[in-house]
This record gives structure tokens, sequence and C-alpha cells, in this order.
């Protein structure tokens, strides 16, 4: 009879699941034992990087992608990553080890107490298997749940002795099964809409992370131009769904209420497409919407719809929705928007450089099909005027607003995307939460840049200390940090930069070189 641990590496293998992202721990070697050939293991020396680096693989590669997490500890570790899975619609499947069965009753040293309610909210489904025969069935229903609309990621607890049991005789029947989720479109649901777009007086859209990992951004260029419609990108985008140079082309939506309230003024009709109805941040009371203006959003994920404080939501599938918008709306006779005006250059002395003169020539150095995660979370919109991002899955951001992203993220989109060049953008504060990424990129020559933008503080947090009109504020200040000796320390090829024409040189050496390179930019802080 076949294992628990045969058949679930087969039911691994039928589902195009061929990479383990962990680092473990005692719990987990019985899982990682005779490891398969056909299998690649990637090692990262912490579970918050470890789930990073899935994260960005699940959402370039658009497959799930597999965990490997040791007990509670692990799992702890790992929360604040999982945050930003789990706001990105992440597909992923996390497993942690437990306890063996017979010592779980006594709490013994490793037992992961109350599993199940650990990763809650941030997964779609938790459980620890009754019996080790279940644990093929809810590896498969973990597959199928991580893969379904709305994507997201999934927790299964496993007591390390399950996997040398016997698997239920009927587990072959897993092998073969495939879940998909089609929504059918109300046709007159879907005509109502399209009828209110084309007949709108001055209609807007409103795109969102969804419609990037639908691949429906060629869809909505369409749209916009049959409606001529602006497009802003809605706030705090953890990817871009519109290219940034398209003469519809407004923004990057901010995260108030008063402010996203006062920029769609004077719209009679605003369709939200990919997300959320808002994310917001910083407190701005005022209308959510001023009067006259119609909402109507689409999202694939319920609970989305839900919460959402205004406005229509019609459930559905983001591509089809996309795509039966585009060809379904009634094309104005008016000219597209007038396009943004593209920013000029700053001026520029010998000192520490401006956070724009970076953008600007990561903009006119990189590839056109180049990959940009962000973390410089003071500089985000700069680098949302500044780059040309005109491909889908051009741009990643923390989906949470959790620090630690980029970093390992960088590392699994550069897996997911081998053909295209990585730059991930962070902020010197930022870096530290991941910086053992690096070491992973390093391993397994994972030819990710990291332009690390080095102001000695906390840009984003004396921006709300104004904000928040708070004054004399300790622990915003982070001098005295080496980032290409640390660089060097992990295995990556390191660079500094403290002028334009080193910066440049330093670029083109990383690009050139296929391998990961970390390049320490001296830049102005906030306000400069």
């Amino acid at each position: 009879m076949a294992s628990v641990h045969s058949t679930t590496y087969e039911l691994l293998r039928r589902q195009g699941i061929d990479t383990v992202f962990g680092n473990p721990g005692s719990n987990e070697l019985p899982f990682l034992k005779n490891f398969p050939e056909d299998f690649r293991y990637i090692l990262a020396l912490q579970e918050a990087v470890v789930v990073g680096i899935a994260d960005g693989y699940a959402q370039a590669s658009r497959k799930p992608a597999f965990i490997n997490l040791h007990s509670a500890a692990g799992t702890g570790n790992a929360m604040g990553a999982l945050s930003n899975a789990w706001n990105s619609h992440s597909p992923l499947i996390v497993t942690a080890g437990q306890q063996t069965r017979a010592m779980i009753g006594v709490e013994a040293l490793l037992t992961n107490v109350d599993a199940t309610n650990l990763p809650r909210p941030l997964v779609k489904w938790s459980y620890e298997p009754a019996s080790a025969a279940e644990v093929p069935h809810a590896m498969s229903r973990a597959i199928h749940m991580a893969s379904m609309a709305p994507q997201g990621p999934v927790y299964l607890s496993v007591p390390y002795d399950d996997w040398d049991r016997d698997a239920d005789p009927q587990s072959h029947h897993l092998f073969e099964r495939h879940v998909s989720t089609a929504v059918r479109l109300n046709d007159v649901e879907m005509q109502q809409l399209a009828d209110a777009l084309t007949h709108a007086s001055n209609p807007v859209i409103v795109l969102g992370p969804d419609v990037d990992a639908a691949q429906a951004n060629a869809d909505c260029v369409t749209l916009a131009e049959r409606l001529k419609a602006p497009v802003w990108i809605a706030p705090s985008a953890p990817r871009c769904p519109f290219p940034t140079r398209h003469p519809s082309f407004r923004g990057l939506l901010p995260a108030g209420i008063a402010a996203i309230s006062q920029l769609l003024e004077g719209h009679d009709l605003v369709l939200v497409l990919g997300a959320p109805v808002f994310r917001y941040h910083q407190y701005d009371p005022g209308q959510y919407l001023k009067p006259g203006t119609r909402l109507v959003s689409v999202t694939c994920d319920p609970l989305e719809a839900a919460r959402a404080p205004m406005g229509d939501a019609i459930v559905a599938d983001i591509g089809a929705m996309a795509a039966a918008l585009a060809a379904a709306v009634g094309e104005r006779n008016q000219p597209l928007p007038t396009a943004l005006p593209q920013p000029q250059a700053v001026e520029q002395d010998g000192g520490a450089l401006r956070p724009e003169s970076v953008f600007d020539l990561l903009n006119e150095m990189a590839p056109e099909d180049a990959i940009f995660l962000n973390e410089s979370t003071s500089t985000t919109a700069l680098m949302w005027q500044r780059l040309n991002m005109r491909n889908p899955g051009s741009y990643y951001f923390c989906a949470a607003g959790g620090l630690g992203f980029a970093m390992p993220a960088a590392v699994g989109v550069q897996l997911a995307e081998p053909d295209r060049q990585v730059i991930a953008v962070i902020g010197d504060g930022s870096a530290n939460y991941s910086i053992s990424a690096l070491w992973t990129a390093a391993q397994y020559n994972i030819p990710a840049i990291f332009v690390i933008m080095n102001n000695g503080t906390y840009g984003a947090l004396r921006w709300f200390a104004g904000v928040l009109q708070a004054e004399n504020v300790p622990g915003l200040d982070v001098p005295g940090i080496d980032f290409c000796a640390l660089a060097e320390g992990y295995g990556v090829k390191a660079l500094k930069a403290q002028g334009v024409e080193a910066l440049r040189g330093a670029l083109a050496e990383a690009m050139a070189c296929n391998r990961p390179v970390l390049i320490e930019v001296s830049t102005t802080g906030p306000g400069q």
C-alpha cells in the first residue's frame, strides 16, 4: 500500500507542483526525507523570507506555490508575509509540521497548539487532518482551494508521524482531479453595465491588481480607448494594470476618503475593476463620492464586494468581464484624454541623488520588459510618475503594507520570469526586514538586481509624522548600515553609487553579469 509520503508527492506532481519553498525544522524532516529528484527545494533562512519568495513566484508564474514551514514558531515568523499574500490573492499552499500525534495532547515541545487558528484570518482555509490516511485528501483540497477564485493562501498542519503511514486506498482518485471556476456572466446585467458606460456623460475607470493578475491589461486599454475615459490606479496598488504612458493614464489614487472623492468629482459613473472599494490608509474624512456619482465595482472576491462602503458590486471573473465590457461598450466620438506631461529632469548636484534621478536612470536603462518591485515607500508616487511600465506583470508592491516583501519577492519573481530582468527598489529601512533573502539569491544564482535607496531614515514615517502632527518622535533614523558589506557577506556582488554616472555604470554592470547584484545608492531624504 502506498504511504502518505509517496502519495502526497505524486499528487503534487500531477498538479504541476515541483518546487518546495521552505526552512525546515525537526517536525518537517519526515516530509522532506528521500526528496524526489524531479522536485527542487528553495531554501530561505527565515520563514517570512520563505513566504515572500513563494508569494513573488506565485504571482509572477500564476501558479500555486508550495511552502513548508516549521510548526507554530515558523508560522508565527511568516505571518507578516502571509498578510501580504492574503491581500494579493496569491495562491499559496502553506504546510507546517506538527508534533507526533501521540504527543499533541500533552503539548510537548514544538506542538502547534490550536494549529488551525494560528494563521486565521489570513488564509482561505486552515486544517489539520483527523487521521494520517486523510492527509492526501486534505492536500488535494488545499491545492484546489488556493487555486480557485478568489485565489489565496491556505494552511495545512500535518503531524510528522503521518508521512510513513498508509494512505487511504482510494487516494489515487485524487490524482486526476481538476477543479475550475467558470463564472457565467449574466447577459442582462452585462448589457446594462455596458449601456451605462456607453451612455454616461463622463465615465472614469479605476483599475486594481486583479486586472494584472488576470492579464486583462490589453482589454482594459481597449475599454478605455472605446470610452475615451481616464484611468486611475486603485490606492496602494500592489500591481500595475495599465500602461503608465498611455494618454488615459491619470496615476495612482491617494488612500484617503476626501482625496479620492475630490479627484473623482465630476464623473457620473465610476467603474472599479479588480480592486477593493477602496483601500484607504490615512484618516481623511469626507464624502465617499460626491452626489450624482454612481459607482459599480467588479471583483473576483465576494468579501471585497460585501464590505465595500458604497456602490453596486458584481462578483465575476475579472478577465472575462474586462474582455466582455471592452467588446460591448459603444465607441465614443471624441478624442482620448490629454496625456499627462512627461516628468522633467531635476537639478542634481554632486551630493546624494534625488530619487527622481534614480528613477529616470532606471527608466532609461532598464529593458522594456523589466519587472520592478517597490519597497521604497516614501518614493512610491515618484516611481509611478517616472517609470514607463507598459507590460503585464511589470510591478509588484506589498499588498498589505507589510515591509519585508520586495527583497524575497524579487527572488521569487525572477525564478518565475527568468527571461525578464527583475529590479527591486528598496528603502534602507525596509531592506533590513528580509535581508537574508540575498543568501537565497546567491545560492541559487538568481540574477535579480536590488537597488537600495539609502537616505538614513524611515522616509514614509517622517511624512506621516508631518500628516499626524507628531513631533519629536524617536526611532525614525537608521544610520550606519553598510549594505554592500551585508550583501557581500551573503555572497551577492555589491556596488556603491554616489552620483548619476556612478549609478549608470553600476546598473550597466549589474544587467550584464547574469548574477544577483546589490547597488547601494546614497539618496536625499523626504523634502530634500
